[in-house]
Parts: structure tokens; sequence; C-alpha cells
């Protein structure tokens, strides 16, 4: 690993740290089966810098070498009805207001290929898509033919598949040189002069004004604000048309194409990097009175009966590791995800249930990681007839 002393983006020496912490897990989603396993995972050095020119925030730290995506790594959240009816809700948007309809579909990491299903199996849209991720698993066609994925990267080698949309979601934000990764876009789609790109990643304003220190972790290297994203995009050489904030602004939404003589409509609307570093200086004041805030909360919480935390995904594992990294006041975690329930929690052990467990175990109190579910989650445990209070 080389520490990075120049912003990955814009090339400017201008950095700044505000967030150390040593020695955390790299990995938040791998199903970690075995206690002692998840204990012992490995971990890094979090040092999160932002550019106060572009307002790009990055892990200086960050060792790419250190993780395992693979067959254990899972990060679906598409057991979540909430979930589900957000990614219909884009694929509405792709199909019906973007005219995405007989499309050759790319999809850059595209997971286990929820999404790009969508499009594809949509009768009217009349789409073919194919699915690029080197930790792909399940079979490499579907849909009669007209869904194929490969397990590789996507880049200049696969110029030869022309595409008429491509689209990111929730990839960029763990590549530590994201230029590099739509500069092999770009360098793709040469034999694709028309195509339109769309991505998705967190929104690092929502995380920095909202105080959600949970949401700094290892597997999230490169953060993006609006302005730092759209700089990315056009070093790279694209056009970007917009970036909008979407998922009650917890992500970034940009759309772009290859160059014409015309330019971005939106460039004059993003903001720019002193904006972010002023977040930034407000975050630094607040983050230690916040997580003493919440370990006060919890163990007082935990003198009642037992706590659990909701959400085993990036946040609940990080959450759990900052506030009780030796399981002395968090009795679990919870998360819908059955290939999660029975597993541990990597870095502290804590065991992952299904909210169905939580009555037998004495939980009174869960805290709730993401507000975005909190309908989702009361509607379960009141079907359930659990009494539970959910924390925020």
């Amino acid at each position: 690993m080389t520490q990075r002393n120049a912003c990955p983006i814009c090339n400017s020496v201008s950095l700044e740290k505000f967030l150390e912490r040593k020695q955390i897990p790299v990995h938040q989603n791998l199903v970690m089966k075995e206690k002692d396993l998840a204990i012992q995972i490995a971990r890094g050095d979090l040092d999160m810098l932002v550019c106060k020119n572009c307002g790009f925030v990055f892990n200086q730290s960050f060792d790419f070498s250190k993780l395992a995506y693979g067959e254990q790594y899972d990060n679906t959240q598409s057991y979540s009805q909430y979930f589900i009816n957000y990614l219909d809700e884009i694929a509405d948007y792709l199909i019906n207001q973007q005219k995405i309809c007989n499309s050759r579909i790319v999809e850059v990491g595209c997971g286990k290929g929820y999404f790009l299903k969508l499009l594809v199996s949509n009768k009217e849209a009349n789409n073919i898509g194919y699915g690029f991720d080197p930790a792909y698993v399940g079979p490499s066609s579907e849909l009669n033919g007209r869904l194929q994925f490969q397990q590789r990267y996507y880049g200049p080698d696969c110029a030869d598949i022309r595409a008429d949309v491509v689209i990111c979601r929730h990839v960029i934000e763990h590549v530590p040189l994201p230029v590099e990764l739509l500069k092999a876009i770009r360098s793709a789609l040469e034999s694709s002069p028309n195509a339109r790109v769309f991505f998705e990643t967190p929104c690092v304003e929502w995380i920095l004004r909202n105080q959600v220190f949970w949401d700094f972790f290892y597997e999230h290297c490169s953060l993006f604000s609006r302005n730092s994203l759209a700089t990315a995009f056009e070093i790279a050489g694209f056009q970007v048309d917009c970036v909008r904030s979407i998922f009650n602004n917890q992500y970034l939404w940009l759309e772009a194409r290859l160059p014409t003589s015309q330019p971005s409509q939106d460039s004059a609307a993003i903001g720019n990097g002193a904006e972010i570093h002023d977040l930034v200086k407000q975050y630094v004041l607040s983050e230690k009175e916040s997580t003493i805030v919440w370990k006060e909360t919890i163990q007082s919480l935990s003198a009642k009966g037992k706590v659990a935390v909701w959400g085993a995904g990036a946040k609940g594992i990080t959450f759990v590791n900052l506030m009780d990294p030796v399981g002395e006041f968090l009795d679990c975690i919870v998360d819908i995800n059955p290939n999660k329930q029975g597993g541990y929690a990597a870095g502290t052990g804590h065991p992952i249930v299904s909210y169905q467990e939580l009555e037998a175990r004495g939980v009174t109190h869960a805290i709730l990681m993401n507000p975005n579910y909190r309908d989702e989650n009361i509607a379960l445990l009141r079907e359930a007839k659990i009494d539970l209070e959910l924390v925020e």
C-alpha cells in the first residue's frame, strides 16, 4: 500500500485529515459463520481525508490487497420490501422516463444481477443485458439468453460488446482510484458513441450533515460529494448531464454520456470543495460528542433489558465495532437476510439473528441503523406480535 498525498480525483494537494480509526475490520459484509473467525478478521486503518479543492473524501491508508470479495461476500438488500420498491422505482424511471427500451444494457459490478434482471425482464421494454462482476455467482445466462453474466471486470477489452446504456450502482465507492475505473468504462464505449451512463453511490454530504459516524468504514474508500463525482466523470472524458440526491438524500445519482459540442447543463449548479470542507469541520466538532451520547444511551438501555442493533450490513457492523467492541452491552444484530442469520459480526462476534428471535432473547430495544427502514421494521414487529422499541 502506498499512501496517497494528492487527491485521486483532481490531483490537488490541498488535503485535510479529519477522521482516524486504527485496526478496524476491512470487511463488513462477509458472511462469518464462526465466531472466532469473525473476531479474527483482517484489519486495516481508516485515515479519511477531504480534498478542499473538489470535495472528494477518501481513505489515505486503504489497501485493496486486504480485501477478499467472493462467494462469502453478501451485501444483498433485496430481502427488504422497502428496498425492492426503491429498485422498482429506479427501474421504472429508466424504462419509462429515460426511455431505455430496445436497448443493450451493461451493468458494471452487477452483484447477483437482481437490478439488471428488472430492466431485462420487462417485456414491453424489450432490453437485453450484460452483467460484469468478478465476484458474480449464478447462471451465466437467463431469460432465454437475453441476460448474460461474465465473471470479469468491464473495461477496454469489452469494446466489442456494443452498449446503449451502462449502469453502475454502488461500486465506485469501493475503488481507490475512481478515475481509472471511469476511464476504463470510457474506453469500453469507443464503439458505442451514443451510450448513456447512470451511476449511483453514497452521498458524503448526507453522512457528514447527519453525523452518521457509522457510515465511515473500510470498504468504502472513496466517498463523493456532488461536485467531486461530476469532476471525476469530466476528467475521465464524460459529459455530465446531472447529479442529484435520491433515496432520501442518502445516495447520489449521476447521468452522463460521451461528450458532444454542448456543455453540461447542470455544471453551474454543482457545489464546490469549500462546501464539503465546511461540513467536515462541523462533523469533527460534533463526532466525539455524538459517540459519547450513543455509548451512554446504549448503557442506559441495557440496564432496562437487552439491546440489539437492527441491520447487519456495513452500518450495523461498523456501529457495534465502535460502540461495543467486546460485546458487553449489545446482545445481537438483527437482519432479515437469511444468509446472514446464524452468523457473527466481523470484528466483534455479535450474533446475527432474525427479528423473530428477539422476544425469546429478551431484547427490549433495537437501535435502527437506517431510518429509511423504520416503517418496514415496525410492520414486521407488529405482524410477529413482538413488543420492542426502535431507537434512532
